[in-house]
C-alpha cells in the first residue's frame, strides 16, 4: 500500500513563496506520474501540474504556468511543487497524486491516479 505525506502548506502574503513536498511510503516514486491538485472553499478540485516518470514532460494549468513548478527527487522519494508569486486565488488544500505507469507520459484528469494524500493548506493573504 502506498501511502503519500504532505507538508510546506501554510500562510502566506501575496507574492511570497512556498515549497510544498510529498513524500511516498510504500513504493519507488520513480514508478508514477506526479498529479497536483488543489481545492478551495466552495469550488470543485481542480488540476495544478503533472509529471512524467522521467520528468521530462510536464503540464500546468493556465493559472499556475510560470508560477509553479513541479520537480522530483525519486533517491529521496519526494515530489514538490514549488510555488511562486503566490495570490490570494491560490488559497486552496493542495493535493499530490500518484498513478503508477508503465508509460512516460502525464495525466490531468484526477481520476487517473490511484494515490493521494491527506492535503495540505495554502492560504495567501493580500
Amino acid at each position: 500500500q502506498v501511502q503519500l505525506v504532505e507538508s510546506g502548506g501554510g500562510l502566506v502574503q501575496a507574492g511570497d513563496s512556498l515549497r510544498l513536498s510529498c513524500l511516498a511510503h510504500g513504493r519507488a516514486l520513480s514508478t508514477f506520474v506526479i498529479g497536483w491538485f488543489r481545492q478551495a472553499p466552495g469550488k470543485e478540485r481542480e488540476f495544478v501540474g503533472t509529471m512524467s516518470l522521467s520528468g521530462s514532460s510536464l503540464n500546468y494549468a493556465d493559472s499556475v504556468k510560470g508560477r509553479f513548478t513541479i520537480s522530483r527527487d525519486n533517491a529521496k522519494n519526494t515530489a514538490y511543487l514549488q510555488m511562486n508569486t503566490l495570490k490570494p486565488e491560490d488559497t486552496a488544500v493542495y493535493y499530490c497524486a500518484l498513478r503508477f505507469s508503465a508509460w512516460d507520459v502525464y495525466y490531468v484528469d484526477a481520476d487517473k491516479y490511484d494515490y493521494w494524500g491527506h492535503g495540505t493548506q495554502v492560504t495567501v493573504s493580500s
